[in-house]
């Protein structure tokens, strides 16, 4: 029935890897199913017959598909079916796309589809690995024109070693969680989360991934040579050279310039007016060609560009290779939030908000990891008012998603432990204005606002990016790219860290890969370039969180009580637990694990209700002291309840110094007063005294002394 059916099996990171090919999805221009310990994942990649009309990109789509079956769920939505994907899965899908998307033909206008669908997942070997492996097979094998294969490969570091493909238990103490892909000959694509890497550090991981890498790319390439298919033609869409030549004769001199000025709307307008004459001119020569002016006024200016800085070391704001655009940051800008801080870098400007919550605002995550919920969120929006255009808003897209993750790993290193800091924190980075790098400016940004909030950061992070030109052998690496060096330059280096080390790397490449000693140039770049911000900047802004919370953040205090009381804590159906909230005012949490989370309006009400849930807690001690309210009163004495459902009595002769003749002439039911525990006897009961806690009366003054 499977005619065709063949299994190749290697290694990666020591544990068996193996190919399917030609059992499923039979009707996909290349297919395979990769099985990584029991990690399992189908990777399919078609190709439409005839190029997309209108359109003046290669129209790729990748998508990382979790199914909840892989491991053992039934989706938690009212649909009980999988929906939108989660922003792992997307994040999976950019890093797949990323390393692929320069190796196939830039004048191809065919829309290709890559879906990797994860079936099994085994928590030792990752399901991302795999497809991204399998990705590159199923691409490589088929008959969709392609200059690959890649290869990819999961760092981690552990007791100070590299480790490749982390297990479970070591990726949970690891300092770096690094994705490498490679070619054969160079490094494709990073990211990376880290714990504070040095750069040296994380340039041998990197390093050494990729030598595990081009052994992958073999094993493909053996792959390809048994059972790839004949490369299809495609219609080129690339311009006849001899108009783009004729186009570039006409226009070089005027995008000159309309480019050199450091202002980004003042090229814009520039441009506009070039772009205005251009056409005004060739329809005169042949209107035919008016539709392709466009596209071949985009290739003169990346021409201008990089001949400038190549030739010239010339940028078009002006600036030197290794300059900073001029910087600024504030913070405290919105009175009734809890943090602000805003950060600016030339025309890019990014203003982030923190904001503080209990620990039951915590996202809860329905995903194929063993990761349930998170308490620290960042969202990054990207409204089209930044950069100058009339568009209604719409809901975040990958863009949006890939640039708050990489702000939120670049932070997370920093961010204080539940138990140092028991809040849920959300940042939210509103991007005011673009040209270049938001997403560094939104960690700069976001650390401020930290810091405003008053959250106890362990150090300052900031974010900074490098780019690239190349022609042939030759190189260089600038820091500090805008808009237009990053759509004209080879590469987007961003790099996040505090003064002892990286935090997140994040490249985006439009060539087939990078040197060991362009990688090297562009992390000694980044280092530099952020320890200025940090200390000339944003340090000078705000030198350190601030010692207390926004008034108007909830005050946060955290207990832990044994496991065995939290019934009583709660009480029979919630009747203690709720008294306690309508008494105080505060919201409360409790954990399975005795973990108590108290959140208050001031700090008087949480100790209070701290004070009522420690006195159900804890069994009452001799010589404890507690406020309590007077629920009955008898004959000989008073009870008072010094914690929900627990009292104790006063005896009349415990009430005051002085002789009581009755109870009432001192206390009255519903009065508040402080007793101490005096006696607690051998059925547990509990006597009081409340003239223990009262002054002792001054000595009487007798007659007749001296």
């Amino acid at each position: 029935m499977f005619e065709s059916f063949r299994t190749f099996e290697t290694t990666l990171a020591g544990r068996p890897f193996v190919v399917e090919v030609g059992k499923m999805a039979g009707l996909a221009n290349g297919s395979c199913l990769v099985r990584y310990g029991d990690t399992v994942v189908l990777c399919t990649a078609t190709m439409a017959d005839s190029p997309r009309e209108g359109i003046d990109f290669f129209p790729l789509s990748v998508d990382f598909e979790e199914k909840l079956y892989a491991v053992g769920k039934i989706p938690g939505s009212f649909l009980k079916r999988e929906g939108r994907p989660s922003e792992k899965a997307i994040l999976a899908s950019r890093v797949i796309d990323r390393p692929m998307r320069p190796l196939f033909p830039k004048d191809m206008r065919n829309d290709v589809c890559i879906v990797c669908t994860v079936m099994s997942v085994d928590m030792d070997n990752s399901p991302e690995i795999a497809a991204m492996n399998g990705a590159s097979i199923a691409v490589a094998i088929s008959d969709i024109p392609w200059n690959g294969p890649i290869a990819g490969m999961a760092v981690g570091l552990v007791d100070g070693q590299v480790v490749m493909n982390p297990t479970l238990e070591q990726r949970q103490k690891s300092d770096l969680s690094l994705t490498v892909a490679s070619t054969h000959d160079k490094v494709a694509m990073i990211e990376a989360g880290a714990n504070e890497v040095s750069d040296d550090v994380m340039y041998d991981a990197i390093m050494k991934a990729h030598e595990q890498n081009v052994a992958m790319v073999d094993f493909i390439n053996g792959m390809v040579r048994e059972v790839g298919k004949p490369k299809r033609e495609f219609p080129s869409q690339a311009l006849d050279p001899d108009f783009l030549a004729s186009v570039e004769e006409f226009a070089t001199e005027q995008v000159r310039w309309a480019l050199f000025d450091d202002d980004k709307t003042v090229r814009d307008a520039r441009m506009a007016q070039v772009t205005e004459k251009t056409k005004e001119h060739f329809a005169t020569v042949d209107e035919s060609c008016l539709p392709l002016i466009d596209e071949a006024l985009y290739q003169t200016q990346k021409h201008v560009v990089r001949r400038a800085l190549l030739d010239e070391g010339k940028r078009v704001d002006g600036r030197g290779l290794h300059d900073l655009r001029p910087l600024a940051a504030e913070v405290g800008l919105l009175p009734r939030v809890h943090g602000s801080g805003m950060f600016t870098r030339g025309q890019t400007q990014v203003l982030t908000v923190a904001t503080l919550g209990t620990m039951r605002e915590a996202q809860l995550l329905d995903g194929i990891d063993n990761e349930e919920y998170k308490r620290y969120m960042h969202h990054y929006n990207f409204p089209s008012y930044s950069v100058g255009e009339a568009r209604p808003p719409r809901s975040p897209g990958r863009r949006e998603i890939g640039h708050g993750a990489l702000a939120e790993r670049a932070l997370l290193p920093v961010i204080p432990s539940e138990e140092e800091f028991p809040y849920t924190i959300r940042l939210v980075s509103e991007v005011l204005s673009s040209n270049g790098s938001t997403s560094q400016g939104s960690v700069c940004g976001s650390t401020l606002a930290l810091m405003d909030a008053g959250v106890p950061i362990k150090a300052p992070v900031a974010g900074i990016s490098c780019g690239l030109v190349t022609e042939g052998e030759r190189w260089m690496t600038f820091v500090d790219i805008q808009g237009i060096e990053d759509f004209f330059g080879d590469m987007d280096f961003k790099v996040a860290g505090t003064h002892k080390g990286i935090t997140a790397i994040q490249m985006d490449l439009k060539i087939d890969g990078l040197t060991g000693p362009i990688i090297k140039s562009a992390l000694e770049l980044t280092h530099t370039a952020r320890d200025y911000i940090l200390d000339e900047v944003m340090l000078k802004a705000i030198e350190a969180p601030r010692p207390e919370l926004s008034k108007y953040a909830p005050k946060m205090i955290r207990t832990i009580i044994d496991e065995d009381k939290i019934r009583e804590v709660i009480g029979p159906g919630g009747k203690v637990i709720q008294r306690i909230v309508a008494e105080t005012g505060c919201k409360i949490d409790i954990e399975d694990d005795g973990s108590v989370f108290i959140a208050a309006a001031d700090a008087d009400a949480g100790a209070r209700a701290l004070a009522m849930i420690e006195a159900i807690a804890k069994d009452p001690e001799i010589g404890s002291v507690f406020t309590g309210r007077v629920t009955r009163i008898m004959n000989f004495g008073a009870f008072v309840e010094i914690a929900p459902g627990k009292e104790g009595l006063v005896h009349i002769s415990k009430l005051d110094h002085k002789r009581v003749e009755k109870v009432e002439d001192v206390v009255s039911v519903g009065d508040e007063i402080k007793v101490k525990v005096i006696e607690i006897d051998e059925k547990g009961r509990i006597n009081l005294s409340r003239k223990d806690c009262l002054p002792k009366p001054a000595p009487a003054q007798g007659f007749g002394t001296k």
